[in-house]
């Protein structure tokens, strides 16, 4: 009798493990390729451009609400309309470094629809050196 006992509360154990890990999630999900994007050293004034790329892995049309650069050096851009279910998108991000100098670390902040985590931030990261205006000596 304890074996049978055992097992049954053994197997109710196993099935409810089971069946945990088969929870869907549904509504838009977004999944990125990658969340940071590290620059190269560039020069004070240049400008980096970088292409985010993501898909709508879930089961609902996901939107990108709003995108908020951390200064108004790091300017965003993206699509409007609705990505379908396995569909993919784009975030385009601009750094200026004009005025800026040493280690920059600048995040975009998306809102998007998504009802768990509807906040994604992504960063783009990099040195910027000052130009060398140095005379070479004659």
């Amino acid at each position: 009798m304890k074996k049978i006992l055992f097992s049954l509360v053994a197997f109710c154990v196993l099935e409810v493990a089971a069946a945990q890990e088969q929870v869907v999630t549904t509504g838009p999900q977004i999944k990125f390729e990658e969340t940071l994007f590290k620059f190269e050293n560039i020069i004070q004034g240049d400008t980096v451009e970088h292409t985010f790329t993501f898909e709508n892995v879930g089961t609902e049309p996901l939107k990108i609400l709003s995108a908020r650069g951390s200064c108004g050096c790091t300017v965003p851009k993206y699509s409007k309309d609705p990505i379908a279910p396995g569909e993919k998108g784009e975030v385009f991000v601009r750094f200026k470094s004009a005025g800026k100098r040493g280690m920059q670390n600048k995040t975009v902040t998306l809102i998007t629809n998504m009802k768990d985590n509807q906040q994604v931030v992504l960063t783009i990261r990099g040195e910027v050196m000052l130009r060398d205006t140095e005379k070479p000596e004659e």
